[in-house]
């Protein structure tokens, strides 16, 4: 498996080679020159499997090759990754929400993000890659967050031999748990930064120095190699992948779909990474009929979708669910490139460009019907947001945190739409202790000044049992209160 660059169809590396650099040199993202095929008869077959193993099979299509990895390295990661992590019984259950409904839970894992499905994996992978590639190099990790990703990948490259990790997170557009649990992280490699400005001034930021050649050149000479842990990250986005396929067994293993029926994905996505690794499932050969794309206020993805042109210029909204907060959904650059035709690559460069000019590009009107007949974007408000976590809990006793309940409401709203009742999974990406003090008040239960004797009052009201990772953290110590403007990120680095 070869893999090339959206901007500039001329590269070609292996996947260590794309996992161990992260963002092409052009600045743009490595993808799978083609989709592995995977037919029903194997799918099947995975269902008999455990998630590690589903793991290996599925990552195994994508990694190994010639120069890549063998296919004990990939189930060696796996086991590493899944094994004794994660508190549920698989990592990645499937829960019963009413008769054609059910809720993928990703937030089982050490900081209840879904992000930890990806990144309990992703430094293993990496590490492994550079060792491929450039074994005597250290890996600097760069990450921009807007809540979840931070944590997770502290959590995952925390004391990992030969890499050194630096998180920023917008100062004020994160909740107040997601920041304690970056600032208390433990780890000799670790450093968290906030930065003043909103996440997509955090990310450009860290773009920028990934564009930055004098820079880089300066890290190469210090003997350091730049990668991010991010979506834009192939080694990031593929065990994403998993998950869908894993869900699917688990629900022709419970009779609630037959082998070859297809299902509908709704998936709360800001930075476009979550939903474009369904699309890659479904181009595998995973059943899917529709892939849902819940926005929240911010809907930019959601007018995409609709108009067939992507605008960041409009206002930037803090919201409850925070980690959907993005106006420049970075993974979005894959799917373009992958529907854009002849030329793909010289066409995407030059709606990346305009967006980075002028904040706006629109596709051709074929492409845009063709994208519609996949995708359906929809967004939910605040107000509609609280209103799906109540209903969830009144109707089915199921605890939604905020993007999970927009996803929700988006998949009523599709379906009041379209009149289309294909069976529905809604891919649930945090837990509701996370975000408790808006889950009380959408609870209409009083909500404490303080965030975490929010964590208790939820407890007490609902009677579901807060996270282990998130009990205590009131009382670890704090390690980073750094604070710098966006330009000034690049000093943080060296």
């Amino acid at each position: 498996m070869l893999y090339t660059s959206t901007r500039d169809n001329k590269v070609s590396v292996t996947s260590t080679q794309a996992i161990a650099q992260g963002l092409s040199s052009e600045g743009g993202l490595f993808l799978p020159r083609h989709i592995p095929k995977l037919y029903l008869m194997e799918l099947t077959s995975l269902v008999e499997m455990d998630y590690i193993d589903r793991a290996d099979y599925i990552l195994s299509k994508f990694l190994a090759s010639e120069g890549g990895w063998e296919r004990d390295e990939v189930l060696n990661c796996a086991k590493a990754a899944y094994t004794g992590t994660f508190s549920a019984q698989s990592p990645a259950p499937v829960k019963k929400l009413n008769d054609n409904t059910d809720v993928l839970e990703l937030f089982h894992g050490p900081t209840s993000a879904f992000k930890d499905l990806a990144l309990q994996i992703m430094p293993r992978l990496l590490t492994a890659s550079a060792q491929k590639v450039r074994p005597e190099r250290e890996q600097v990790i760069l990450v921009a967050t807007s809540g979840d990703t931070g944590k997770a990948a502290l959590e995952g490259f925390c004391d990992v031999p030969g890499t050194r990790i630096v998180v920023f997170y917008p100062e004020k557009g994160v909740s107040p748990v997601q920041k304690r649990q970056m600032t208390t992280q433990t780890g000799e490699n670790v450093r968290v930064v906030a930065v003043r400005g909103n996440f997509d001034d955090t990310q450009n930021g860290v773009k920028a120095m990934f564009g930055d050649k004098d820079f880089m050149a300066q890290a190469a000479a210090r003997g350091q190699d730049f990668t991010s842990a991010n979506s834009i990250n192939w080694g990031r986005l593929v065990p994403q992948i998993v998950y869908y396929f894993s869900a699917y067994c688990d629900l022709i293993d419970r009779k609630r779909v037959r082998p070859g029926e297809k299902i509908n994905f709704v998936v709360p996505t800001g930075n476009f990474g979550n939903i474009l690794a369904a699309w890659y499932a479904k181009q595998m050969g995973l059943p899917v009929k529709m892939l849902i794309c819940a926005s929240n206020k911010n809907r930019v993805l959601a007018d995409f979708f609709l108009t067939g042109q992507y605008d960041r210029n409009r206002p930037f909204h803090l919201t409850q669910s925070p980690s959907m907060d993005i106006l420049i959904s970075s993974n979005l650059e894959r799917l373009l490139y992958l529907t854009a035709g002849q030329d793909n690559a010289k066409i995407t460069a030059g709606w990346m460009r305009e967006l980075s000019q002028g904040g706006t590009y629109k596709i051709p009107q074929l492409m845009h019907q063709q994208l519609k007949r996949e995708f359906y974007g929809g967004s939910a408000n605040e107000r509609q947001c609280a209103m799906a976590i109540r209903n969830a809990w009144q109707a089915q006793n199921y605890l939604s945190d905020p993007h999970t309940a927009v996803a929700l409401h988006v998949l009523d709203e599709y379906r009041a739409a379209t009149g289309d009742k294909t069976r529905a999974v809604v891919v649930s990406t945090a837990s509701p202790f996370k975000f408790a003090a808006s889950v009380l008040d959408a609870l209409d239960q009083a909500v404490p000044q303080d965030e975490f004797a929010a964590l208790a009052a939820l407890v007490q009201c609902t009677g579901v049992a807060c996270p282990a990772p998130l009990k205590g953290l009131q009382e670890k110590p704090e390690r980073f209160g750094e604070v710098c403007n966006p330009n000034e990120m690049v000093n943080f680095v060296g």
